[in-house]
Formats: structure tokens, sequence, C-alpha cells
């Protein structure tokens, strides 16, 4: 009998990321899962990646809640009420815990589960589920969504995790096999005290350009393309990458011979890819949020500790011998 399954979980991109192995675990223990998956719109091609993923219902929370009580918000918030209700599942897991996500929760019918009052960001939020689980807070988080699906679903693992996002490589053996090979660098973030030095980005490019790599950077708007067109001024062998879909991104990381990144969505997404993956860590701590990934993969630095350029460089020596 199938068992039908929604999935709250609506942002951000590294953390949809972080969720994809526990997908792989439902998929693998609960017989005839059929999972749907509540996300914000901006980030609705992520669920959509994982083949087990069954259906795809979009929110737009953060255009939401500017007009939250304007007519046409009002009729979206209406049709996607109505649209939960009028399917029954039989379990409904908010594997955010957040008051916001818990309003989405309630909405589906189902036996809600949830982390419990010492596991949630939010405590309150879990005052809202039928179900509550212990899942403690400071261990990475591929982990911890892996557990708490356990725990909802009431199976064990042993296995490594599996983000489900082998049609990528597929396509990229291709391009890697065929194409100039190249390395994709995130140099950009959204806060000022996430970025490294010029001068040590400078010498993670020559590293690079010295092994025949060539330099392709991501950018996600105006001033983080201004920010990388100055990074690469007057270097030959280099780019920066047009403003591209989540998809159309996956698919550039999966083609890189490495990627070097400061902590991002973006740089978490390269090394469930599978690609060897260099992270920078600068205002964030990688106890939590570590790189995972099957390749050669290094969280370096910590909150209020940047990595040295020699250490990222050796990183860098290391995953390309690998």
């Amino acid at each position: 009998m199938t068992t039908k399954i929604l999935i709250v979980r609506t942002s951000s991109l590294g953390d949809l990321i972080h969720m994809l192995p526990a997908m792989t675990d439902i998929a693998s223990h609960v017989p005839d899962a059929r999972i749907d998956w509540l996300v914000e719109d901006s980030f609705a091609q992520i669920p959509g990646w994982h083949p087990a993923v069954n259906e795809v219902i979009p929110i737009a929370h953060r255009r939401w809640r500017r007009n939250w009580w304007s007519a046409e918000v009002r009729h979206e918030r209406l049709a996607l009420e109505q649209n939960l209700r009028s399917r029954q599942y039989d379990i409904v897991l908010d594997m955010q815990a957040l008051l916001k996500t818990v309003w989405y929760t309630r909405m589906a019918t189902g036996v809600k589960h949830g982390l419990d009052w010492r596991s949630a960001r939010e405590p309150l939020s879990t005052l809202f589920y039928d179900v509550r689980h212990r899942v403690e807070f400071w261990q990475p988080a591929v982990t911890r969504q892996r557990k708490l699906a356990a725990a909802a679903f009431g199976y064990s693992y042993a296995d490594l995790p599996d983000f489900g996002l082998q049609a990528f490589e597929e396509e990229a053996h291709v391009l890697r096999t065929h194409e100039t090979p190249y390395a994709v660098i995130m140099p950009s973030a959204s806060r000022d005290d996430k970025l490294w030095p010029v001068e040590d980005w400078h010498a993670v490019f020559d590293a690079l350009s010295e092994q025949g790599l060539q330099l392709k950077l991501l950018a996600g708007n105006a001033s983080e393309t201004a920010r990388a067109q100055a990074l690469i001024a007057h270097r030959t062998g280099s780019m920066v990458l047009p403003r591209m879909d989540l998809t159309e991104t996956a698919r550039s990381l999966a083609g890189a011979q490495i990627m070097v990144g400061l902590d991002s969505g973006l740089t978490h997404l390269s090394a469930a890819l599978g690609r060897p993956t260099i992270g920078i860590y600068k205002a964030s701590t990688p106890v939590r949020t570590p790189l995972v990934g099957d390749a050669y993969v290094a969280s370096l630095g910590d909150r209020g500790h940047p990595p040295a350029r020699h250490t990222v460089l050796a990183a860098i020596k290391q995953a390309l011998n690998d």
C-alpha cells in the first residue's frame, strides 16, 4: 500500500541540498513511498532533481510576506490551503521546524511530525506537531535531516549519504571528456563578512591556472558580477558565467574538475554533485554545515577564523592529485 508523504522544507538553497539524502533514505526504507515536497518557488527545481520526489508544491512565502493581506496574496494562499486540504497524506513531516513552516504543515491532512522542543531552532513550532522527535542540534545538517526522517518513519540507516543527483554526472562525464577542463569559483556572498581577501583569491587563480584549468566564476547579482569581473580583470583563460537557473548552474558545477567557493549553497551543491570541492568558511561554522560528497571535500576555516592562503592551496593540490 502506498504511503503518501508531504515533506515541508521551504528554503534555503544549501539547506535543501542537505535534505536530499533523507529523500533517498525514505525511498529505500518506506515501501511504496509517494513523496511530495512543499518548497519556496525560487528553489523548486531542487526537489525535482531527486528521482524519489513525486510532486513539487511551490509556495511564494518570501513574496507573499511583502503584501500579506493584499487581495492577490490572500487568493494565492487560499488556493494553496485548498490544494493541501484536498490531499490525503499519511505523514506530513516538517523538516524545518519554524513558525512559518508550521503554518503550512497545519494546512495539510495527515499525522504531523517534527522536531521536539530541545531540537528546533524555533521551539514554539513544536507545539503544533502530533509527533515530536529528538535530534541533537550540534551535528552536521545532512545527518540531522537523515536522523529526523529515520525517526519519523521508524527505520535505521548505515550507508553513506546519497544525494540522488546521478543524472547530472551522466551528462557531465561527456562534458569533462570533450571540453577544456575548468574550475568553478564562487568568490561572492550575500554578506561582506563572508568575503575572502582579493590577494588570496589571486593566489588560488594562479594555482588553478598552472594546472591548465580555465576559470569560471559564479555571480548571483549585479554587485557580485562586478566583484567577480574585477577579480579576473586582465587574466586570460577566465570568465564570469552569465546568470543561470539552478539546473543550468548544477550542470556547470557537475562538469568542473574542481570547485572553490565561500560557504554558500552552490558550494554545497558542488560537493553533493560529487565534485572535488574546497569550502572557505569565515562567518559561519562547518560544525553544522560541512561539505558532504563522494569526492574530495575540504571545509576550511570557522566563524571568525578564515583559512590561511597556504591551507586552501594545499587542499587544492590534494584535491587535484586525488
